[in-house]
């Protein structure tokens, strides 16, 4: 069974329910760990003022660890979408997807934007792609996160 990082932004709630909705498909996944996927959100270490160094540096912390203690980041890629064209990545999604290359663990990508482009660093750096708008939760729900087989994006990439 397979450890989780899901990565993604949960500054509205647009982006807490495409959460939710990656969060589901991966519980019907038998793969997975369903005791074990950590939500950044569900983390924030109450206990410090938000924003103040401490509060920093304890996030920080933790989220590179369970990063490392992952054996799958999911990462999804949407982060305004409700704003139309401005559905730009998240910064610190895309820093969470860049530590987990760097420690060679696999990456799993879930676009919901119809229309966006995928960037070459992130097509040439993900394990699968899946695309929500299509019928990418389904085959999330699906995938077999012990084999790891190659799922490369049909997105254009820029």
């Amino acid at each position: 069974m397979n450890k989780v990082y899901l990565a993604a932004p949960f500054f509205s709630e647009q982006q807490k329910e495409r959460i939710q909705l990656v969060q589901q498909s991966l519980l019907l996944n038998n793969t997975i760990d369903s005791q074990n996927i950590f939500l950044p959100e569900e983390h924030q270490f109450e206990d410090e003022k938000f924003g103040s160094r401490a509060w920093q540096q304890y996030v920080f912390a933790s989220d590179m660890r369970q990063i490392q203690r992952a054996d799958i980041v999911v990462a999804i890629l949407d982060f305004k979408l409700e704003n139309g064209h401005d559905n730009e990545g998240d910064s610190g999604t895309m820093f969470e997807i860049g530590a987990a290359f760097e420690k060679k663990i696999p990456i799993a990508l879930i676009q919901f934007d119809p229309s966006k482009e995928l960037n070459l660093m992130l097509a040439q750096s993900l394990t699968a792609y899946f695309d929500a708008s299509k019928s990418g939760l389904t085959e999330l729900s699906a995938y077999n996160f012990d084999v790891l087989k190659s799922k490369p994006a049909t997105r254009k990439v820029f």
